[in-house]
């Protein structure tokens, strides 16, 4: 099974509002919707797990229902960061899927992830064992001790930028998490840095710049911008 688990944990302080983030509303809709939606019409996912903030979880499971979301699993507990809402959400569903079984953790702020990019992620987890969505670094990237100078740039062909999905085996990625635990390693950013912070290799899928992640009140301008863009036939 390749099962989606969508990180809907955060408060959403930088957005400025009352509300998480996720569960703002663009056009009538949640923006946890959008995400929810991009999995539920994807063919080659079979159940879509939800990491919720504590407060939000029965509102959550009303959202579903109005806007037809047929494959959510669980609803889960969220924890103090974004390591401890995954490992919730990871340790939940081990007691109920196979080891075997395809996770694709993604953040529910981002609501254009397209059904290539999921594909992708999939795929690329099959063939090496795990797949962390990346695009390419297209900036200059300079680096700084004092964040106001640099003398040193760093090669941006040598970088990648990470996006979300990002797929493990559960049982792996569960073994990933205890191991974490018993090492002290409590605040990793991402699934793909408690990798690398484990001496774990991890594999690159394709993203794109449209998948976009909702953090500031000028990322959900952009968001609206692409939802009414004619040429994004992608969006279905």
């Amino acid at each position: 099974m390749n099962i989606a688990l969508i990180i809907a944990g955060g408060s959403g302080a930088r957005m400025g509002q009352d509300i998480p983030k996720q569960f703002l509303n663009v056009f009538d809709k949640p923006v946890i919707i959008y995400t929810l939606e991009a999995f539920q019409r994807h063919p080659l996912i079979d159940a879509i797990d939800i990491v919720c903030i504590d407060g939000w979880h029965e509102v959550l499971r009303a959202y579903c229902r109005q806007f037809g979301i047929a494959k959510l699993g669980n609803i889960i507990q969220g924890g103090a960061n974004g390591q401890e809402s995954i490992r919730n959400g990871v340790f939940d569903m081990r007691n109920r899927y196979n080891n075997n079984d395809i996770v694709l953790i993604h953040d529910a702020i981002r609501p254009m992830v397209s059904e290539k990019i999921i594909t992708d992620c999939i795929n690329v987890c099959k063939q090496y064992g795990n797949a962390t969505t990346v695009i390419p670094c297209a900036e200059a990237m300079l680096m700084t001790d004092d964040g106001i100078m640099s003398e040193q740039q760093i090669a941006r062909t040598s970088l990648k930028r990470t996006q979300t999905p990002q797929a493990f085996y559960l049982g792996e990625l569960a073994d990933a998490h205890t191991e974490a635990l018993n090492r002290g390693i409590t605040n990793s950013i991402a699934s793909c840095t408690l990798y690398v912070e484990l001496g774990r290799k991890v594999y690159f899928s394709a993203g794109e710049e449209k998948n976009v992640k909702l953090t500031t009140p000028e990322d959900i301008e952009i968001f609206k911008a692409l939802l009414t863009n004619k040429n994004s036939n992608w969006i279905k």
